[in-house]
């Protein structure tokens, strides 16, 4: 691969970026600086941190920033649970999948990684 943009890890995180963005304006004005402002960072922070790693040099490095994006998706799937159960009227389910899948493949390329 010639860029980070071509990992299907980094395309879907890009697609959970977009829902994380859509749902969250749904919730209350008020939660503009609380939980939408988290949830749009750690969002954000997941395919910022795969394509860092993508171009650092070392293995190493490149495990180090996927870890760091897989604890930024932990951090995501927290708010989004409190989000729920605060806001039922907001729709997370689209947001949920796509973590889910962003969740499975950082912990496969991983494991990957460190087996080799």
């Amino acid at each position: 691969m010639q860029t980070f943009k071509e990992l299907f890890v980094w395309q879907k995180s890009i697609s959970l970026v977009k829902e994380v963005y859509l749902a969250t304006g749904h919730m209350p004005k008020d939660e503009r600086f609380g939980l939408v402002s988290q949830m749009k960072r750690s969002s954000v922070s997941i395919p910022s941190n795969i394509a860092e790693g993508y171009k650092r040099r070392t293995r190493g490095e490149y495990i180090h920033f996927l870890g760091i994006a897989d604890a930024s998706a932990a951090e995501l799937e927290t708010q989004i649970i409190i989000s729920s159960e605060l806001y039922n009227e907001v729709d997370f389910d689209r947001s949920t999948a796509l973590l889910s899948e962003v969740q499975r493949m950082l912990f496969v390329m991983i494991r990957k990684l460190v087996n080799q």
